[in-house]
């Protein structure tokens, strides 16, 4: 049967008509820079890796996981962004933090501006202002679907870690980072890590409220006010290595119950100025370390 001209592009207009075009023309995904380490993680999370983060040369050492893909760019420190660099990568979207606030009139004119607070004197405890902002995050990006997805899979972490611990005796901890031999970092309430601990049912022995940030600084000293003799101490790496040294010839520490043997540990990193993933990282430190000892 010969075909005419015309029935040819009859068809051919038909035929255009029925097959769909890639997901690629569809959907442009939009080109993300984050100045913030836990908003960069949730990025990833969502599946939308950043074009540009800063701080990226640190984020293996604070952050670790989820790894950060190699085609993320460098813009620098959060305090001193490369804003040549920054303008080049051509952003749609930068998200920034209450933290940052003094550099929004030089970023404004350079993309639209996502200012998400989890950590302000009236936010609250963090880990639900956490998921607060994962959602309005997820929302603005259009990914509302998959920060449901990665919330569900948090929650199902924290049940699998307070499984873990369920049954077995569990001391209270006191959760520190090092600053040297006589200062440390002591972790409370309203803190990331504070609402971590209660979301896998473990009590944090210092009861004392922390800042808005979840921490404050306090001398070796201090730590005399936990009394319960199976308290634990949890320090986070990276320790200055002096330290450990140091207390060990320190009679101030050698009359704290955690100089007994097995009431310290020393665990990787973990970045308490973070979101959900870094709260779940914690988690599973402590589960860890918990577990095996209990």
């Amino acid at each position: 049967m010969k075909i005419s001209r015309r029935s040819l592009l009859h068809y051919a207009a038909a035929a255009a008509v029925v097959v769909p075009k890639p997901l690629w023309a569809e959907v442009a995904r939009q080109r993300v820079v984050s100045l913030d380490y836990g908003l960069s993680s949730t990025l990833l999370s969502l599946g939308l890796p950043p074009v540009g983060i800063s701080d990226l040369a640190d984020w293996d050492k604070w952050v670790v996981e989820p790894a950060m893909p190699q085609s993320v760019v460098d813009i620098g420190s959060s305090n001193e962004v490369d804003f040549e660099v920054l303008i080049q990568l051509k952003p749609d979207i930068i998200l920034t933090t209450p933290y940052l606030d003094e550099l929004l009139p030089r970023l404004q004119p350079i993309a639209k501006i996502l200012r998400l607070e989890i950590f302000t004197p009236n936010t609250g405890p963090i880990l639900p202002a956490a998921i607060a902002a994962t959602r309005k995050l997820a929302a603005e990006l259009g990914h509302e679907a998959e920060a449901e997805q990665f919330l569900a899979r948090s929650d199902a972490f924290f049940e699998r870690c307070g499984r873990r611990l369920a049954g077995r005796t569990v001391p209270p901890v006191v959760l520190v980072s090092f600053m040297d031999a006589r200062h440390a970092r002591v972790y409370s309430a309203p803190g990331l890590f504070h609402n971590a601990l209660e979301r896998i049912g473990v009590r944090n022995a210092w009861t004392r409220q922390s800042n808005y940030w979840g921490f404050e600084t306090i001398g070796i000293e201090e730590l005399s006010v936990i009394t319960d003799p199976d308290a634990r101490l949890i320090a986070f790496d990276p320790v200055p290595p002096d330290v450990l040294p140091k207390l060990v010839d320190s009679p101030l520490w050698q009359a704290l119950p955690f100089s007994r043997p097995g009431h310290l540990s020393v665990v990787p990193p973990a970045l308490m100025f973070g979101m959900v993933n870094e709260a779940m990282r914690f988690a599973g430190l402590v589960t860890d370390v918990l577990e095996q000892d209990a």
